[in-house]
């Protein structure tokens, strides 16, 4: 499982893009892990799904919510990472109001959760291998706080405790 102090691995997660932009075009864009870091501080949380309850009532609002704190403490960008395709996560973006604020990325193949080890295993609730709910800075492509919840809980990945980790580690 990845821990604080290492790289995040080589990974291509998927953003859907509503429109054209510079080296973007509509639909569904590869983001590679290595090349979006380079020399960025981002605030990453992961999820069980999209449109899922604590997800879309808790998780994803609070980041929306905290973003101007975030950036003021040194956060360039927030990522939401999760097992869902493309189409789904921009439906997703367009619901929570996200756009400008949290980037929406798609973990189709649990690819980088796999990669990571922080997957969660939801076949018996019909979800099949979804990302574990986590929260995680990362500066430069290495982690600098990682954040995991236990299965079911929603205590220590929320953006406040991220906002306040960012204010401490004096970005």
């Amino acid at each position: 499982m990845i821990k604080v102090g290492d790289t995040l691995p080589a990974s291509t997660l998927m953003e859907y893009s509503e429109v054209e932009g510079n080296g973007c075009s509509i639909g569904p864009n590869p983001v590679k892990l290595e090349t979006a870091l380079a020399g960025k501080t981002v605030a990453i949380f992961g999820l069980p799904g999209a449109f899922t309850p604590t997800c879309s009532a808790k998780h994803v609002p609070g980041y929306v919510e905290k973003f101007n704190e975030l950036k003021a403490a040194g956060v360039d960008e927030i990522w939401c990472i999760s097992v869902n395709d493309a189409f789904v996560m921009g439906a997703w973006a367009r619901d929570q109001h996200t756009a400008g604020k949290v980037r929406m990325l798609a973990d189709g193949s649990a690819d980088f959760a796999k990669a990571t080890g922080l997957t969660l295993d939801l076949t018996a609730r019909g979800m099949g291998l979804r990302s574990t709910r986590y929260s995680m800075l990362v500066q430069d492509g290495v982690v600098k706080t990682l954040n995991l919840e236990a299965p079911g809980k929603f205590e220590v990945s929320d953006a406040a405790t991220m906002l306040n980790q960012a204010v401490t580690n004096e970005l």
